[in-house]
């Protein structure tokens, strides 16, 4: 028999802690057979979505459709009771439950009948979505309100004569009370979190749509979600760290897209000082190659001048900033992206890769030539007040903080590897060496490097070096020679600002998103993250794939699926439809197609639905289990040490706790 001789110090001692936790044999015992029946459940859905870019109301429409999940759901329990009809107000008053009662109460006579058959029906639902789940994270998930009266009526059976009785008085008491409509929104959201087990956020949150804000706050709210970093999040937690230069980014870019509502409105950033400072130093200026598409009733000439000359000061402050940059780090091998000391004020013309391009605009008040990477006293001041007013938003301090906290450059999950951009390969499928940090680094070391080099520009102390360090490799990742999640050879905000030729804007793409096409290469790719086997897959977002041109998401012969969310409305023209999402359940992986969502006060009212059509590209041989995903070698790891725990009890190297 083991006794205490058996076991090293270390074990020991963590056995004995573990004892603390389950103090008896019994204790133990019980553990075991709980999480052995969880490792035998089936496995839960996974929710795949990418590139949404503020556009909140179609993201927490595929949010709360689980990108048709319920529907699906809806359909294979009612398909023959109800009609398509009452199927779509039901799947819509799950959607959006308080916003659906709101638009009924008008239009139902008998509103104590419509609840009783409403509540009956939601239950069965309910029921139905969480037979795969153990019962202890079923109640984990009820909100704490109702959580007694969903637990009763989930598991009372109203065919059992003897509980019928019961499980009527509960649902009548429930009317009766008043309870109806806080009973219906908290059952349909328990319907919507266990109908998806865990969401992967492949990046993209910011930038573009109006309201990035809005679906952080969701994501803040959600129950079990991870978030690949996207260039355009990247940009925003280099802003909120404090880097001038991703300030002036945003803000360019905002003021480009006519999209100040989610800096004004959603982070209570103010522009006076930018709006002061343009309209008096770009007073006589032209400003013609910054005029900005402003949209809506009531804009004014003047709004629109003042919109353009803010774009131009910010931009130019940007260029300036860029510049600083690359000078300071020539290990980034950008010296070619130098063109503010290029520029020819006589011929109104620069050149650029050996080729001779003529300028809109050389009209740059605020540019020394002799000194043309030095801002003036004005723009140090304005930079620096507006970069303090990013540190200083407590909302999006608090959306970064969750963006570190719940993100990363890359994810590995049950055999699938997730990240926005690209692994930067070389022509010849090798993967491409990076000098930075003092060493060469390539393939997985360089994204682990990347990783933890992107957290010391929020985590490190404000005005530390290695702070300034971290907020430059910040703005790398953004727009950085082919960085992994901007994955291009440059980026030519000054030529499409500048330069009417259009064949000066171009962006190559690195190797990668052509290479991607052979499944060799992303098998390649996979082995490098220690990924193998024909379960093993890349999803990847961040380049709209352009359907109406006949164009797959799959790639690399099933192999790597990319599912940029085309949400945004400006890319619906490339891609022709609104992007792709994609599942992963028990018995198969699914990709989603959606055509654009024509907003939520259409859905309420005309319980009108995202159109998507949905595409099986990988059956499972058999419904996979908990014990076979990652979640599964954690509870067998569990399962071990309770044994081992076990032993050390009956061969008394640990003592049972009976007082405990």
């Amino acid at each position: 028999m083991p006794t205490e001789q058996n076991y090293r110090p270390e074990e020991l001692r963590y056995l004995k802690l573990l004892a603390k936790q389950y103090p008896t044999i019994q204790d133990a015992s019980r553990e075991i057979i709980h999480l052995q029946a969880i490792s035998n459940l089936p496995k839960g859905c996974e929710h795949f979505i990418s590139d949404v870019h503020g556009e909140y109301e179609a993201f927490l429409h595929v949010l709360n459709s689980c990108s048709g999940v319920v529907k699906e759901k809806l359909n294979d329990l009612y398909g023959t009771s109800m009609t398509r009809a009452e199927r779509e107000e039901l799947a819509t008053l799950i959607y959006y439950p308080e916003e659906k009662l709101e638009d009924l109460k008008g239009r139902i006579e008998d509103m104590d009948e419509w609840y009783g058959i409403t509540l009956h029906r939601l239950v069965e639902v309910c029921r139905m979505v969480s037979a795969r789940y153990t019962r202890s994270k079923v109640r984990k998930s009820l909100p704490p309100e109702y959580a007694y009266m969903i637990e009763e009526l989930l598991h009372t059976h109203r065919e059992d004569p003897d509980k019928k009785d019961y499980f009527e008085t509960l649902i009548s008491t429930i009317i009766d009370t008043g309870q109806a409509p806080g009973f219906i929104a908290a059952i349909s959201t328990v319907i919507k979190h266990l109908s998806v087990d865990r969401l992967h956020l492949v990046g993209d949150i910011f930038d573009r749509g109006p309201r990035a804000d809005i679906i952080m706050d969701s994501l803040l709210n959600h129950h079990s979600v991870d978030i690949q970093w996207g260039n355009h999040d990247v940009l925003w937690m280099g802003a909120a760290s404090g880097s001038r230069t991703m300030v002036a980014t945003v803000l360019s870019n905002s003021i480009h897209y006519n999209n100040l509502e989610v800096v004004e409105t959603g982070y209570g950033i103010s522009l006076r000082p930018l709006s002061v400072f343009a309209n008096e130093v770009y007073q006589n200026c032209d400003v013609s190659r910054f005029a900005v598409k402003l949209m809506g009733s009531g804009v004014t000439e003047k709004d629109k001048l003042l919109s353009a000359r803010m774009h131009k000061a910010i931009t130019v402050i940007l260029f300036k900033l860029e510049g600083q940059k690359i000078m300071r780090h020539p290990e980034y091998g950008m010296e070619d992206r130098l063109l503010l000391d290029k520029i020819d004020y006589e011929d109104r013309s620069i050149v650029i890769r050996g080729v001779k391009y003529r300028l809109e605009d050389c009209d740059f008040p605020t540019v020394d030539p002799r000194d043309p990477y030095a801002l003036t006293e004005e723009e140090e001041s304005v930079i620096n007040q507006l970069t303090a007013s990013f540190l200083r938003s407590e909302k999006l301090q608090r959306h970064v903080r969750f963006l570190y906290s719940r993100g990363s450059l890359y994810k590995i999950y049950n055999g699938n590897l997730l990240f926005h951009g690209c692994v930067p390969l070389a022509e010849d499928g090798s993967f491409l060496t990076f000098t930075l940090g003092g060493r060469e680094r390539k393939g997985k070391e360089f994204l682990d490097y990347a990783d933890t080099a992107a957290r010391r520009a929020y985590y490190l102390p404000l005005g530390s070096e290695e702070r300034q360090l971290g907020m430059d490799f910040l703005w790398f990742l953004w727009a950085g020679r082919n960085s992994p999640i901007f994955g291009r050879d440059r980026m030519t905000t000054f030529e499409r600002r500048l330069i009417a030729d259009e064949s000066a804007w171009t962006e190559p793409k690195n190797p990668y998103y052509s290479l991607y096409n052979d499944p060799a290469v992303c098998e390649a790719i996979l082995k490098e993250f220690g990924l193998e086997g024909k379960r093993s897959h890349i999803i990847n977002g961040h380049v709209p794939v352009k359907a109406k041109k006949g164009e797959s998401p799959i790639k690399g012969n099933g192999k790597l699926i990319v599912i940029d969310g085309g949400f945004c409305k400006a890319y619906q023209a490339t891609s022709g439809i609104a992007g792709y999402t994609l599942t992963f359940n028990s018995y198969s992986l699914r990709i989603i197609a959606h055509q654009p969502f024509a907003g939520k006060e259409k859905a309420v009212k005309e319980n009108f639905d995202i159109t998507s059509t949905s595409t099986v590209f990988e059956n499972l041989d058999h419904r996979m289990k908990v014990s076979e995903t990652d979640e599964g070698v954690q509870i067998q790891a569990q399962i071990d040490d309770l044994r081992r725990l076990l032993d050390a009890y009956r061969s008394g190297a640990v003592l049972e706790d009976h007082h405990h």
